[in-house]
């Protein structure tokens, strides 16, 4: 899959738990292997979809910290 193929969620400005909810929504609609970058910027984030992904059995690719803005790479594994 090609970057410019991957999924975007921006979850920046939205707090506890509407982040969480709409990556949820989100990754139900992609298809196995599929891959999407969330961006959010609640604090909370960064502890709430790394453990809502390891929860759910889908793979945190990666996770990086650019000031107040969290970007997750998440790939949708079931």
């Amino acid at each position: 899959m090609s970057e410019s193929a991957e999924k975007k969620l921006d979850a920046t400005g939205l707090f506890c738990p509407e982040p969480v909810f709409r990556t949820k929504i989100e990754i139900e609609r992609m298809q196995v292997g599929e891959i999407i970058t969330v961006s959010a910027d609640d604090p909370a984030a960064e502890d709430d979809i790394s453990r809502w992904v390891s929860r759910n059995g889908h793979e945190l690719l990666d996770m990086s910290k650019d000031g107040e803005t969290i970007t997750f790479k998440i790939k949708k594994v079931k």
